[in-house]
């Protein structure tokens, strides 16, 4: 995977040549300091919040005696910073698209963040909503400080020039959506795309899914796109009717679903879901969860966990296991 393979998969760079194919959506340069504000690490203040913070009342009067309110006039306030232009243009474009928007940047949309909202969704109305959500994904931090991560040439990092994209809303059944592998022009895979599930109709019409994703394939992507190797996922509605929703580099940065990413490469053990009469077709391998026995949690659940907890519990980071068994090894000497 290369840069320039990155970089043809930024929405900007697709959206123009497969409007007709996927959602409306528009597309908004992102200043400087919208950037900047969104990089900072200080607390979590959203801008264009407007309603007052509140306070739990006390439960006695013991409790009012102890609280000691400061009369300080220099007392420091956190407040957000505005951007009234961007807000403006940002607004206007969310009513043009009916008044709720899902947001994203070049690459990445803060899915790892749905549970901070007060909806516990990605549906946005407003740029606060966008904020509090872009704010708090490492998905949005990594298009901004490492969006070339796992790329193997060692050419300079381009420079970026960074969009904030708001697509329509609209509500996407998750059993209907996949995730769809291209190499060398060719449909090598398909995995469901939320694979922590069991989809009954998914098990059963994957065959009837699979030709009709080949010829979406054929008909309007194949050939079209700006690489050879990329991936694209889909949506499929209730009529049958395929949707484009995005597209993403063939590579480690993509998550492989229920492939593995050795598999993809070399080719090897993608089949083996299929009748005798479809592999014949050359039909590309179809993944999909086939037993409620191996749903699993989402895999977004360990992102509201601070990372050090999650890295304790996953082994990931042996330092910090070593530094907590010390820790624990302490307490009960001192015990």
């Amino acid at each position: 995977m290369k840069k320039e393979h990155v970089l043809h998969c930024q929405f900007s760079a697709w959206y123009p040549l497969f409007r007709s194919l996927t959602i409306k959506s528009v597309i908004l340069p992102l200043p400087q300091n919208v950037k900047d504000y969104l990089l900072d690490d200080g607390t979590l203040v959203v801008s264009g919040r407007e309603d007052p913070p509140t306070c739990s009342q006390p439960d006695s009067d013991n409790e009012a005696e102890e609280i000691q309110w400061s009369d300080d006039e220099n007392t420091a306030t956190l407040t957000a910073p505005e951007f009234p232009e961007f807000a403006t243009k940002v607004q206007e474009a969310i009513n043009s698209l009916g008044g709720s928007v899902f947001p994203k940047l070049n690459w990445s949309a803060p899915r790892d963040a749905y549970w901070i909202a007060m909806n516990s969704s990605l549906k946005c109305k407003t740029l606060s909503d966008i904020f509090l959500l872009f704010k708090s994904s490492d998905f949005i931090t990594r298009d901004f400080t490492q969006p070339f991560i796992h790329c193997t040439d060692d050419s300079p990092d381009p420079c970026m020039e960074y969009e904030l994209v708001l697509r329509k809303w609209c509500e996407l059944i998750p059993g209907a959506e996949f995730r769809c592998f291209v190499k060398e022009n060719k449909l090598i895979g398909i995995s469901q795309r939320d694979y922590t599930q069991y989809y009954d109709h998914i098990s059963k019409q994957k065959e009837e899914i699979c030709r009709c994703i080949q010829d979406f394939f054929k008909k309007h992507i194949q050939y079209k796109f700006l690489d050879e190797d990329f991936v694209f996922d889909i949506y499929r509605d209730s009529r049958g009717k395929v949707w484009l929703i995005d597209f993403n580099p063939f590579g480690e940065v993509t998550d492989a679903l229920l492939f593995t990413w050795d598999e993809l490469l070399s080719g090897r053990n993608l089949k083996g879901d299929f009748s005798e009469e479809a592999l014949e077709q050359d039909a590309p391998a179809f993944r999909c969860t086939n037993s409620e026995v191996t749903v699993q949690p989402s895999p977004y659940l360990s992102y509201r966990l601070p990372k050090d907890f999650v890295d304790l519990s996953t082994g990931e980071d042996a330092h910090k296991l070593i530094d907590f068994l010390k820790l624990k090894r302490n307490q009960q000497e001192d015990d």
